[in-house]
């Protein structure tokens, strides 16, 4: 599909955190003037430092919960992809009543906004952790139960059933992507993810604690993330428009012992102990053959490339500094009040 933005303006909701960073950039590459919507909770501002001198970009920092803010970032746009959130269950734990307020509240007032506002193209980044626990013997299609292990996918659960009563009678064309747990290197890095943990700890040298190896997951690149959003944005809107997709590729979907076995060929000494009884049931595997034969969406990056690269970068001091260090993860809410 063609991925050409010129002459479109973009608003990026989020567009400073591990995936919006890279869909920026993306987007930045492909002609769109972008605009930034970002309140940089976790003090991550340094994702976008080296895009602020390009052309066609503008950096509105403000909290998404606010109408107003969002309607001045929002005027004269083309699409808006919103990312925000508080990503993950362990934050959402952390500041419940913040995750209500900014996963769920806010992105129904931004969606009540939309038409209002005059947006043509929405995509809501949602996840494939609505499938919770899934039998792993089948794959959860767009159309199958969901079953919310974690205050995180309920707020992505209500957002979409929200959004998905209205889109048919909404002007503007709003599509839901279901995204895989995802992996890959980012201005905003995060190492507080399966494959890149996985990947850091053993790589330098620590010991890795495993639970629930034989859980299943999908995993998705984030500048892949980023190419799904693209199309979606430009797929036809009768192609697109009330509709959901699952985000990955088939191939791409491991057990943590999967990928545990994925690094170990990169790295000579590792320590690894496998534990039964996480808090985290998660165990799902998903099809994604609707964005495969719909929007013709094909993943360019594969999760065990990755692994290689990252653990020869960790063992050559590429990132020193990753242990404790908040600004590597989703860990502590710093300015959203």
């Amino acid at each position: 599909m063609n991925l050409d933005f010129n002459g479109r303006t973009v608003l990026v909701v989020g567009g400073a955190g591990y995936v919006g960073s890279v869909l920026t950039s993306r987007l930045l590459d492909a002609g769109a003037r972008v605009r930034v919507l970002d309140q940089l909770i976790y003090d991550n501002g340094f994702s976008l430092q080296h895009l602020l001198d390009r052309e066609r970009i503008t950096f509105l920092r403000g909290d998404l919960r606010d109408p107003e803010v969002f309607a001045r970032a929002a005027s004269g746009a083309d699409d808006v992809a919103l990312l925000a959130s508080l990503v993950g269950d362990p934050v959402c734990k952390k500041y419940p009543e913040l995750a209500r307020q900014v996963n769920a509240d806010g992105a129904r007032r931004i969606i009540d906004d939309l038409d209002a506002l005059g947006v043509q193209r929405f995509v809501f980044t949602s996840t494939c952790s609505n499938y919770g626990i899934h039998d792993p013997a089948s794959f959860a299609r767009e159309d199958s139960e969901l079953n919310p292990q974690s205050r995180y996918a309920q707020t992505k659960i209500e957002v979409e059933q929200y959004l998905l009563e209205r889109a048919t009678r909404m002007q503007t064309s709003s599509t839901v992507l279901r995204i895989a747990t995802a992996y890959g290197l980012s201005p905003r890095m995060r190492f507080d993810l399966t494959v890149s943990q996985f990947a850091w700890e053993l790589a330098s040298g620590a010991e890795l604690l495993v639970y629930d190896a034989e859980t299943w997951r999908p995993y998705c690149h984030v500048r892949d993330i980023a190419k799904a959003i693209m199309t979606a944005l430009m797929a036809p809107p009768e192609m697109v428009r009330a509709e959901v997709f699952n985000v990955g590729d088939n191939t791409q979907q491991f057990t943590k012992r999967m990928i545990v076995e994925e690094v170990q060929k990169h790295v000579t000494s590792t320590k690894v102990t496998y534990r039964d009884g996480d808090t985290d049931p998660r165990n799902y595997r998903v099809s994604f053959d609707k964005i495969s034969d719909r929007l013709g969406f094909q993943m360019d990056h594969r999760v065990p490339d990755y692994i290689g690269a990252l653990t020869a970068a960790v063992q050559a001091g590429v990132f020193p500094d990753v242990r404790g260090n908040p600004r590597y993860g989703n860990y502590e809410v710093r300015h959203l009040g």
